[in-house]
């Protein structure tokens, strides 16, 4: 029986391409139109075994409203993939550049590609998701529109990559987090990467000898990032991703931070993703 786990978006979105690489291509896929839907559907054992999630892009930064879904879940994070973004022109089989009168995408893939968009006097039109641009062109047999997909998207709605790779930026990477419920959740073997919350008093400096001890105990804080405490008088609490070298490494320092905070919680410790296998 495969996995099933929710993704924002439809088949053929860069989700389902990040729940493919880490699952394998047999992993069943639950589209949902939110965030929060995703959060909702993972969380459900009767509907789903997990969800996977999108966090941050190298280009876009911090996806924030999703740190505070993770914070009110029972999820955790079991592991992280790093997704090179590539856009891909797609038609319908036959049809050639000059058929093109219209481009269909979300307008963040629009915008990563004007540089070649430029060179044509095409109407751009602007959809709530690429993998749902590519699926609109497959079922109305368009013969002068054109999507900006996935490859995953033009397989899966027999598409021709007319022209393939032709986003601007091409080192842009989305980092998506893999999320199972909290009693679901195993142990990951030689796991060396976690994310945490934590907040402190607040006191002068009480920060600074948080960040000192985790230095101090040898981990690297590959992210930092402060959210404002809802009802508090600015008061901030903040995520952080440790990577480590060994399991017991980081529980000693969580130990010793402990006392230095009012507050700490694992989110998940798990493998470090990596960007390479992508590029």
């Amino acid at each position: 029986m495969s996995t099933k786990v929710s993704i924002q978006g439809y088949e053929g979105s860069f989700h389902q391409e990040a729940a493919r690489q880490f699952f394998g291509k047999e992993v069943q896929v639950l589209p949902c139109a939110t965030f929060r839907e995703v959060v909702k559907i993972a969380q459900n054992k009767k509907e789903s075994d997990g969800g996977v999630m999108a966090i941050e892009n190298s280009i876009a930064g911090s996806i924030l409203p999703n740190y505070n879904l993770l914070q009110k879940s029972n999820l955790r994070i079991i592991g992280e993939v790093y997704l090179q973004i590539k856009q891909n022109l797609m038609v319908n089989p036959g049809i050639t550049l000059e058929d093109i009168r219209e481009v269909h995408s979300h307008y963040m893939a629009l915008q990563q590609c004007l540089e070649y968009l430029d060179k044509y006097n095409w109407k751009l039109v602007e959809t709530e998701d690429t993998a749902l641009s590519a699926k609109h062109i497959h079922m109305h047999k368009s013969k002068h529109t054109a999507a900006i997909a996935s490859k995953l998207a033009a397989e899966l709605y027999g598409l021709h990559v007319i022209a393939p790779s032709i986003h601007t930026m091409k080192n842009n990477y989305t980092r998506f987090l893999i999320l199972q419920r909290e009693e679901q959740a195993a142990i990951v073997d030689k796991a060396d990467k976690a994310s945490v919350n934590f907040h402190t008093d607040h006191s002068k400096g009480s920060l600074a000898k948080v960040l000192t001890t985790i230095a101090e105990g040898g981990i690297n804080l590959s992210k930092l990032q402060s959210f404002p405490i809802p009802g508090s008088n600015f008061k901030y609490s903040f995520h952080a991703d440790m990577e480590f070298d060994g399991i017991e490494q980081f529980y000693e320092v969580i130990e010793k931070i402990k006392p230095l905070t009012e507050e700490v919680k694992i989110y998940g410790v798990y493998k470090n993703g990596n960007t390479a296998s992508n590029s």
